[in-house]
């Protein structure tokens, strides 16, 4: 008995399930790239045990607690917020999951977990509140293990590259810590300057007075600060940095004269910026940042339209990060519009677009990219990362942008088990949109394969410059 069947995701047509099993067999033992995900660089450098399965699984992953909350169990319940977990409160927790692990039948967090649960466990049947102790049991046994450290994972998941994601106010001190012990492993940092770009962050102003004491700049004034995010970036690059990420409510941009971008900052600075002139900075530093891409080479990735911390009240209690950010609709077209004007035709640029709004995949996303030389767009991602976003995905953008203005597949993954679980769905995903191709005569099968390829490796090692 297995969890997940060796053809599972692959389509119910023999012919066509044959010709994806084929192309899943020359892809499904490439390396990981993971250029997009929000592991933790302390894992790497200190290469300590994970100490409980609750504390790995559950506590870090707003897909699972998320899920569980719109079900009445309370963040409290799950360990939320709390520093450590005693033994026994990691059992409760885990208790509580396995009793409702039923509820993510049909989600990919499901096949997600299963496979860790099987191919890194060894756990062949579905979790279930009767079994619960058997698994914490097996699953803590294993973790005890030195296989089971980051580092050792690392090297069993086929990793080539894992990136995370940083706070342009991070000291970065685990990646320098990481390469000084000498490991061999490209874990890199990625350059996150949300913290100082958006005034409706927390603490924004202190944050901006931060970067210029940590780069030795005044950031009082507009030149000052833009010497101090390019010192920042310059900086996060020495330790292999590679592409930059920018969470901003909508994908609106902005072309503003130097003279009255150095007005809005003072305005924004000095706290009295309307919401309307708020939105203007922020449409204005993703030109900046693009201007900055051009010059050091980082490659730079929106992710607009998620009205974060929708529930106040939990993010009043927890913090970020606690599952209750939500897709909204996103103008590409008109928002990204100034920014293109003036740096789209830059070949030298690149840019990956992310989508929330599924509906703007073929009306938006696959012609801008499709034209642009600087665009290119990234994989279903966030509530779309499951294998019918994955196939709506190829399906609405392939006709307009094609397979290479894509940037393969990242997992964006606070979960390190699910890592290889992503890529392995991904993959066979890929394999089941180039098989149908196929089977209706409209690509060789050995085409396919170069393709397959390209999506699970070649494309995100040449997008992100890797």
């Amino acid at each position: 008995m297995t969890l997940l069947h060796e053809d599972h995701l692959f389509p119910a047509d023999p012919e066509i399930r044959g010709i994806a099993r084929r192309l899943y067999r020359t892809i499904r033992k490439l390396p990981i790239l993971s250029p997009h995900g929000h592991t933790e660089a302390a894992w790497f450098a200190t290469d300590q045990p994970f100490p409980n399965p609750a504390t790995l699984l559950i506590v870090p992953d707003h897909y699972i607690f998320r899920m569980l909350y719109s079900q009445g169990i309370t963040l409290e319940e799950l360990g939320i917020g709390k520093e450590s977990l005693t033994q026994s409160e990691a059992r409760a927790i885990w208790a509580i999951f396995a009793a409702n692990y039923y509820l993510f039948r049909g989600t990919p967090t499901r096949i997600w977990l299963d496979f860790a649960f099987q191919e890194l466990f060894g756990l062949k049947q579905t979790l279930t509140a009767k079994n619960a102790e058997k698994y914490y049991d097996a699953i803590a046994a294993k973790l005890a293990e030195p296989g089971f450290r980051p580092r050792a994972l690392y090297k069993r998941f086929n990793i080539e590259v894992l990136s995370t994601t940083n706070s342009a106010l991070d000291p970065l001190t685990d990646h320098q810590a990481i390469r000084n012990s000498g490991w061999k492993a490209r874990i890199l940092p990625t350059f996150r300057p949300d913290a100082v770009v958006d005034p409706d962050f927390d603490d924004f102003r202190k944050n901006v007075a931060q970067l210029g004491e940590m780069h030795g700049e005044d950031t009082g004034h507009w030149t000052g600060y833009l010497r101090a995010l390019s010192k920042a970036r310059q900086r996060f690059k020495q330790l292999g940095c590679t592409a930059t990420d920018h969470g901003h409510p909508t994908a609106n941009t902005a072309d503003l004269d130097a003279a009255a971008a150095a007005k809005l900052y003072s305005e924004v600075l000095g706290g009295g910026a309307g919401a309307d002139r708020r939105e203007l900075f922020r449409a204005q530093m993703l030109t900046e940042m693009a201007a900055m891409s051009l010059e050091d080479g980082l490659v730079m990735q929106i992710h607009p339209g998620a009205w974060r911390n929708h529930n106040e009240q939990l993010f009043k209690k927890f913090g970020r990060n606690i599952g209750a950010d939500i897709p909204t609709r996103t103008d590409y077209v008109r928002g990204l519009h100034p920014l293109l004007q003036k740096y789209g035709n830059e070949r030298s640029l690149t840019i990956v677009l992310f989508m929330l709004d599924e509906s703007t995949q073929g009306r938006e996303l696959a012609p801008l990219a499709g034209h642009y030389p600087c665009l290119r767009l990234g994989p279903p991602w966030w509530f779309f990362d499951s294998p019918e976003g994955m196939m709506r995905f190829r399906e609405y953008t392939t006709e307009t942008a094609g397979f290479y203005n894509t940037a393969g597949f990242n997992d964006d993954t606070r979960a390190f088990l699910s890592i290889p679980a992503r890529h392995d769905v991904a993959r066979r995903v890929d394999c089941a949109f180039l098989a149908r191709l196929v089977a209706e005569h409209r690509l060789g099968e050995d085409e396919a394969a170069e393709v397959a390829h390209a999506l699970a490796y070649g494309l995100a090692r040449q997008t992100y410059r890797l």
